[in-house]
């Protein structure tokens, strides 16, 4: 078989980052409402009624407040996630001689690794979505101004449990996308290609995503806070145990909306993606 020319591979490349773009873009355009109501529920232990009932009394002119950060973030972050697979995987492939499923997940571990570099997106997010900083926030931009006093660390805030979540997450993502989806239906046509693509991102974001959910709420708490002592991962999550009646389910409180949310989430993201994969 004959190499693929320079140009070839950097544009064979180039497409994942630009595939990854463009499928969180459209995800984060349909799912911010649903991501504030759970984002309350982690933060505070809410019913998601009260969430929701919180939501209405802030107003329509509050309900995409703070999407800047997270379409930056997740934009950046998903470009990243599928676009350095790709390349640490060509890379690993072509130089280590360990067993493809092996340097696969390495590569998929090292993406969603590097992925934390984008934690002030994720930190800038939390502050705007809650609603105690509502009057000490206007925008993106004041908020990171607000951060840069407290020094660069302050940005970095909850980044033990996103390098908890995001390698991991990414190992079972990417190794379980292939056999989930070679375990439906075969696909016929575009439509029926879609469909499948869709139904394997939701149920592997929703199983992940049930999974990981402690740890975004430790991620949130953690997150929430502007100053003050740096708490390890373990105090803060001991601490939450504590304050939840030492109940694992109350750690979960949210995590069925996260399911849903998950579901069409990663759907989204997954159809999308492979959909202008073969579009370019």
């Amino acid at each position: 078989m004959a190499l693929a020319a320079p140009e070839e591979a950097v544009c064979s490349s180039g497409k994942h980052y630009v595939c990854g773009l463009c499928a969180a873009f459209t995800n984060i355009a349909v799912t911010f409402p649903i991501q504030k109501v759970l984002f309350r529920q982690q933060l505070y232990g809410l019913r998601a009624r009260e969430a929701v009932r919180q939501l209405r009394r802030d107003g329509l002119r509050t309900l995409y407040r703070g999407i800047l950060p997270p379409l930056l973030q997740k934009t950046t972050t998903l470009a990243l996630m599928f676009g350095l697979y790709e390349d640490f995987s060509a890379l690993l492939l072509s130089h280590a001689r360990a067993p493809e499923l092996l340097t696969r997940s390495a590569a998929a571990a090292l993406a969603g690794t590097t992925e934390a570099v984008l934690t002030p997106f994720e930190r800038v997010q939390t502050l705007l979505q809650d609603y105690k900083h509502h009057d000490k926030f206007t925008n993106t931009f004041q908020a990171f101004r607000v951060l840069r006093a407290y020094g660069v660390r302050e940005y970095y805030r909850g980044l033990v449990p996103i390098l908890l979540r995001n390698g991991p997450s990414n190992v079972l993502f990417f190794g379980l996308r292939g056999p989930i989806k070679q375990s439906l239906p075969e696909a016929t046509s575009y439509s029926s290609h879609l469909v499948n693509d869709f139904i394997c991102g939701g149920l592997l974001g929703a199983l992940l995503g049930f999974l990981f959910f402690p740890v975004n709420v430790v991620k949130t708490r953690m997150q929430a806070q502007i100053g003050g002592e740096f708490q390890s991962f373990s105090k803060v999550l001991a601490k939450i145990w504590l304050e939840r009646d030492r109940k694992v389910i109350h750690l979960f409180r949210g995590a069925h909306l996260n399911y849903h949310r998950s579901v069409l989430s990663w759907g989204i993201i997954n159809a999308t993606y492979e959909f202008l994969l073969k579009l370019l």
